[in-house]
């Protein structure tokens, strides 16, 4: 078994938001497939850490969910912040069963053992300059997220690897809750997505801060090729 990670597809097969008119993102769902389709097997786990499409609710979101269920592998799912079908745990895991979308689990206040000693740990995340007081309460409750999912590994005997959407540090700001937490909780690797375009992208830090090693993993920066983690 394998373990691959990318973020921000921002699938609309069932509505309509190209994605294509950005630089870079021509014949990216295309794109995509093959290069997933060249690397990852059935035995594999991809992680897919938010803003996985643009449908407003998991019935318009269904043909992406349909699209990565015929891919090879385990997918699992985290929240993004323009994920608006996201709806509670056991809506969405009804309607995977529903539309035997069998490859495809939420994670979210757990964790996913792998099955090797490792368990997919993660949360969303918030604003790394967050300031205002609902920003900060936002926040505050990712930051428990986090926890209860990374304790959910660590009661197991497992080591989390762990995964935000947004970045805990971005061009030179860091988000010094968020690393209080990760550190604290003894994590030392952190991927993240939300970061596009290749001014911004070039902005991202690919590398150690403060202790901990993060890696940008959205799709526009992978060149939508799923990251080989381990």
């Amino acid at each position: 078994m394998a373990l691959f990670a990318i973020a921000d597809l921002h699938l609309s097969l069932g509505c309509d938001k190209p994605m294509d008119v950005f630089p870079g993102w021509h014949g990216y769902v295309d794109r995509l497939k093959e290069q997933w389709l060249e690397q990852i097997t059935d035995n594999d786990v991809v992680v897919i850490a938010g803003d996985v499409s643009w449908g407003m609710s998991l019935r318009q979101a269904l043909a992406d969910f349909q699209f990565l269920d015929a891919l090879p592998g385990r997918k699992l799912l985290l929240k993004g912040n323009h994920d608006y079908w996201w709806e509670t745990r056991r809506k969405m895991d009804a309607f995977f069963d529903e539309h035997q979308l069998h490859t495809l689990t939420i994670v979210h206040n757990d964790c996913y053992p792998l099955g090797d000693g490792r368990a997919v740990c993660g949360t969303r995340g918030w604003f790394y300059d967050a300031e205002a007081d609902a920003d900060k309460k936002i926040l505050n409750r990712e930051i428990g997220r986090l926890q209860m999912s990374v304790t959910a590994a660590l009661e197991r005997g497992l080591q989390p690897v762990v995964f935000l959407h947004y970045p805990p540090f971005y061009a030179g700001t860091m988000c010094r809750e968020m690393f209080d937490a990760l550190k604290a909780l003894g994590v030392t690797v952190c991927y993240y997505g939300h970061i596009h375009g290749r001014a911004a992208i070039q902005k991202a830090t690919n590398g150690i801060v403060d202790g901990i090693s993060l890696k940008l993993i959205s799709g526009d920066a992978l060149q939508f090729k799923p990251f080989l983690i381990l």
